[in-house]
């Protein structure tokens, strides 16, 4: 993913006004969104019943208060709450696929793209280096390998980087981790409709401020195909073919999306906002870290 959105940064300058604009285009919007719809083919209600109540709880319990922390970071900075909204949410539930879908729910404006852009990038670095640390963290920590899962899954932004970290622990670790990381992938569809309703309000309400931005829809259609996909996965309607094709299908078309979101980038306007939410999204992990640490302690 890192690899893919800095090709596609360092090819800025072949894109406007060629032939590959309208495919780049299109990669980086409906390809994108219809990739993150399909991560919706690896959550299930059994997967949900296996992790435990009190873990649950403080998975989503961690989500809100990431999110609140990126806020309050924002506004003690002058920035827009909405780089905190993007940050966090992030690093709270999965990395670039969340980024993309709270984007298209946020207000529009010149800066959109870049804010996004830098997200993945900052995210997606970050997930790398917690996908190398995380696992010594645990051994120093001396966790048994079920806790060790929980903690990586709970932590780590992406969720190739989860399965790496868990599985450089044991089998067990990473299956677990990987429990843990799809739970909050299926956060990102309730966070999304939630925090379009927020939205939708506040554009009624303040219409002087949110000059040149149309209402984004209640629920995308995107975070809709989400919903059906793990229902129907849940109800084991949907052959076991058609979810390795569908995971697939979403693992290569964010590969790609993530590239042509790059392309359609100029580095040094992404750079400008990319300083600070580097330093946004590396603070947000830290108190992620921390937040499951302590909550790990309560429940061990």
């Amino acid at each position: 993913m890192l690899l893919a959105l800095l090709l596609g940064l360092s090819m800025n300058s072949l894109f406007e006004g060629t032939g590959i604009e309208k495919g780049i285009m299109f990669a980086a919007q409906p390809l994108l969104r219809f990739s993150v719809g399909l991560l919706g083919i690896r959550v299930s209600y059994e997967m949900l019943a296996e992790i435990g109540l009190p873990f649950l709880i403080l998975v989503a319990f961690s989500i809100l208060a990431t999110i609140a922390f990126g806020i309050l970071i924002s506004k003690l900075c002058g920035e827009k709450a909405e780089i905190g909204i993007l940050t966090g949410g992030s690093v709270a539930i999965c990395g670039a696929s969340a980024a993309v879908a709270l984007s298209s729910v946020l207000p529009n404006d010149q800066e959109s793209e870049k804010r996004l852009t830098a997200t993945v990038f900052g995210v997606t670095v970050l997930s790398t280096f917690a996908m190398i640390l995380y696992p010594g963290l645990t051994a120093v920590f001396e966790y048994p390998d079920s806790v060790a899962g929980v903690f990586l899954g709970a932590t780590i932004h992406d969720v190739a980087q989860v399965v790496g970290a868990g599985l450089a622990i044991s089998d067990e670790a990473g299956s677990t981790a990987i429990l843990i990381k799809l739970y909050r992938v299926s956060m990102l569809a309730p966070v999304v409709l939630i925090l379009s309703i927020v939205v939708r309000f506040y554009c009624t309400r303040n219409h002087s401020e949110v000059v040149s931005t149309k209402n984004p829809p209640l629920l995308p259609s995107f975070v809709i195909l989400f919903l059906v996909l793990a229902i129907g996965n849940s109800f084991e309607v949907i052959p076991a073919a058609i979810r390795d094709v569908a995971g697939a299908a979403s693992s290569w078309g964010l590969l790609a999306a993530i590239s042509a979101v790059g392309v359609k980038t100029s580095f040094r306007g992404f750079w400008k906002y990319g300083s600070f939410i580097f330093y946004c999204i590396a603070a947000e992990t830290i108190f992620l870290a921390l937040l499951i640490f302590f909550g790990i302690s309560l429940f061990m």
